[in-house]
């Protein structure tokens, strides 16, 4: 039973079509691993619509294997995590309301952060495949129990 969303093998061939790859083909095997275990808890701590199905939260409801889109934001969110992006340091920092540097100044909404970073998934590209997935929080279920 995979512990992870994908294979390396099947990581390596996604970023083979993709740019600005480096630090996952420079990064030990080890380290690979290890940054699609930590992407895969990030994935499985979000509300998804449908019955889980296996010990992680996909295969759901009647389906028998893992959509190729979670995979795919499993290997987004390890490259993400392997070029050193922290979802902690960014929610703490985008909300900055002033920064100024030499007569340069930026000024951020301090409320605002990003639905993808506020949900701890440390790429928008993972946040896009993921999003279909999830359970509407609109939506209430409510059943009897006698």
């Amino acid at each position: 039973m995979a512990n992870h969303y994908g294979t390396l093998e099947k990581a390596d061939t996604y970023f083979s079509e993709r740019l600005n790859t480096s630090i996952w083909e420079m990064s030990i095997v080890s380290d690979r691993t290890k940054a699609m275990l930590m992407a895969t808890k990030a994935i499985d701590r979000l509300n998804y619509a449908n019955v889980k199905t296996a010990e992680l939260q996909f295969p759901r409801g009647d389906d028998t294997v893992v959509p190729v889109e979670i995979e795919y934001a499993c290997y987004e969110i390890a490259l993400a995590l392997l070029d050193g992006v922290d979802v902690d340091q960014e929610a703490q920092t985008i909300g900055v309301m002033s920064e100024t540097y030499s007569g340069v100044r930026s000024t951020y909404d301090g409320d605002y952060v990003n639905h993808h970073i506020r949900a701890g998934i440390p790429s928008i590209i993972a946040w896009d495949y993921l999003k279909p997935f999830l359970r509407d929080p609109r939506l209430l279920n409510v059943s009897r129990v006698n």
